[in-house]
């Protein structure tokens, strides 16, 4: 897995995480790093500050090696069959009480416009924490010595109706099977259409803001309607094909983190900040949570919590079904993504929910123990009631985990900090969300994968991997070519995941690309290759039985064009593809980028011809 360029480097090409600013960023107030760039913000008295990978960790332990004083039943990868595997096929129960069906509670009639619920962050006199949940109706009336979270109404349209369930990836960016082997038809197993002629054209470009400090622009989506895109304290829906601006819905502070997941009828939640920076306060904290509607343009609600009197800064966001869910070590909550109404909230005592991962289903990953020795839980929940489906303890000594899938459920950690590249991935963990048992353990030795995970607050960012048809796509880092070529080259390879084996099927990228996958399309993987010096990117749809790779789309091999496209970096861009159009786009802004927003773009799009 490749090394995060220095803090220093050109726009497009950020420092580890993808999304944040450069790491250099000065601090608002000391030790806290500015809010909403990913890092926890305020914790609780139980955990000292984490703000980013331990500035002195213990001594690394490689993934071959058992944690010291490992719990039974729980060790590191290289041991026998199932080393993390769980006895218990039950979610744990909190603090050894009878099977509580709804651990987090619901709470009917809050949310509504007028109302100020509170809700407990702290567990109330005489209850432990712990790792499982609890949040019963009387813990919903609290004493002013208990500090709590205060979910307050915020403005924004309100409405009564309930989207549809939702579904396995983004709307746009999944599809079911549809066998067609003609040209000009669909690929086999998936929806994607192969175009007559690939060859695409640049059909728009939106310039870069012009900003005066580090601004995060993370979050894109497209519709059948739009392709939407965050911008400066903005997010704006485009014209697929034209790039005329279709909506705009302005904030009063810059977007600090967004979700990837859609529902099923284009809703989508972001967390911006309450004000724009300034240069006495760069940063006013993540605290403002908002729901979206992508077809309509409108904001649909915000949100805000506290802790006392104090907001929240959220260091994470994510849908599913139709629930959006927050999270931090200050505590989390979950509202319908349609009426902004409370639906449950994590308690926060010994443990608290690091962050969720969405999409198909809902995944918390709780924090438990001390600084010194945390524990992770892996919980999928359901995301209308909040109770615990399934639990699957990870081994002491994992410090991180990231959700890389909901359904299949697959988590990512740096095991012992073992993976030595900044990427966050040492090992992939298979876990069946249904019992929490673990599956399978994959390890992915830094210097042999590619792949990216982020997981300190933001528990869903993984980028340049895919998982469908029970298997996990992975690229390999770049290499040495064919033959007398000097360039270099990759692959994608699939570890199947109810064994944690390769299948032996490998995609190559070709002599001077670079492959990374982005997405499933029913069976097949989509996946972007990066160009040599003289050729365009590619999009190519990979069939997951043979692994055939079919050309979708083929930028244009101009010099002007190629390097437009070429500030995109997968590491560090969004990317997404649907339906003949390729659209790429900046995670953040900064002053460098802007004092030339004619040479700079904050996205550009592509579309075949035919």
């Amino acid at each position: 897995m490749t090394q995060p360029p220095p803090p220093n480097q050109p726009p497009n090409q950020p420092p580890q995480g993808g999304f944040g600013p450069p790491q250099d960023q000065p601090p608002q107030q000391p030790p806290q790093p500015p809010p909403g760039y990913g890092y926890p913000q305020s914790p609780s008295p139980q955990q000292p500050p984490v703000y980013g990978y331990p500035q002195a960790p213990q001594q690394p332990q490689s993934p071959q090696g058992p944690p010291q004083a490992p719990p039974p039943g729980y060790g590191y990868p290289g041991q026998q069959p199932n080393p993390y595997a769980q006895p218990q096929q039950q979610p744990q129960q909190p603090y050894g009480q009878p099977q509580q069906p709804n651990p987090y509670g619901q709470q009917p009639g809050y949310g509504y416009p007028g109302q100020q619920p509170t809700m407990p962050l702290h567990p109330q006199p005489g209850q432990p924490g712990g790792g499982g949940r609890k949040f019963g109706a009387p813990a919903v009336i609290i004493t002013a010595a208990v500090v709590a979270i205060a979910l307050i109404v915020g403005g924004g349209i309100w409405y009564a109706s309930s989207p549809s369930p939702g579904k396995d990836d983004d709307k746009k960016n999944s599809a079911d099977s549809t066998p067609s082997g003609n040209k000009g038809g669909t690929t086999s197993g998936g929806k994607e259409k192969i175009p007559a002629n690939p060859a695409s054209k640049v059909l728009f470009e939106v310039s870069m803001p012009k900003v005066a400090d580090t601004t995060v622009t993370s979050g894109s989506w497209l519709t059948d309607k739009v392709y939407a895109k965050t911008g400066s304290a903005e997010v704006v829906g485009y014209n697929r094909d034209t790039g005329a601006k279709q909506w705009t819905i302005k904030l009063p502070g810059p977007v600090c983190q967004a979700t990837k997941h859609i529902t099923t009828d284009d809703k989508t939640a972001i967390l911006y900040e309450p004000a724009m920076p300034t240069k006495d306060k760069p940063s006013h904290g993540c605290s403002q949570i908002a729901a979206i509607d992508l077809d309509a343009g409108t904001k649909l609600w915000t949100k805000t919590a506290n802790s006392g009197d104090q907001p929240i800064s959220f260091g994470n966001v994510t849908v599913s079904a139709n629930t959006v869910a927050v999270g931090s070590t200050d505590g989390g909550a979950a509202f319908d993504i349609s009426t902004g109404k409370v639906l449950w909230s994590p308690k926060v005592a010994d443990c608290y929910d690091t962050g969720y991962g969405g999409g198909a289903k809902l995944v918390a990953v709780r924090r438990c123990g001390t600084y010194d020795a945390p524990v992770l839980h892996i919980q999928t929940i359901d995301p209308v009631s909040g109770k615990v489906i399934s639990d699957y303890k990870m081994a002491e000594g994992i410090e991180y985990a990231s959700v890389v899938s909901t359904d299949p459920l697959v988590v990512a950690a740096d095991v012992g900090n073992s993976a030595g590249d900044g990427s966050g991935i040492s090992d992939f963990f298979s876990i069946d969300n249904k019992t929490g048992a673990l599956r399978s353990h994959i390890p992915a030795p830094g210097k042999q994968y590619a792949g990216r995970c982020d997981g300190i607050t933001r528990v869903e960012y993984c980028t340049e991997l895919a998982v469908g048809n029970d298997r996990l796509y992975v690229p390999t880092e770049e290499h040495d070519g064919s033959g007398d070529s000097y360039s270099q080259t990759n692959e994608i390879v699939a570890f199947d995941l109810a064994t944690g084996k390769q299948t032996g099927q490998r995609a190559d990228a070709g002599d001077g690309y670079t492959i990374t996958p982005l997405r499933m399309d029913g069976s097949n993987v989509i996946a972007y290759k990066s160009p040599p010096y003289n050729k365009g990117g590619q999009i190519v749809s990979i069939d997951g039985t043979s692994f055939k790779e079919t050309k979708l789309l083929e930028n244009p091999s101009t010099e002007t064009v190629r390097g437009a496209e070429t500030t995109f970096l997968p590491d560090y861009a969004e990317i997404l593809y649907g339906e003949g159009h390729l659209y790429m786009s900046a995670v953040y802004a900064d002053k460098a980028s802007s004092s030339s927003t004619a040479d700079k773009d904050l996205a550009i799009a592509f579309g075949t011809t035919s």
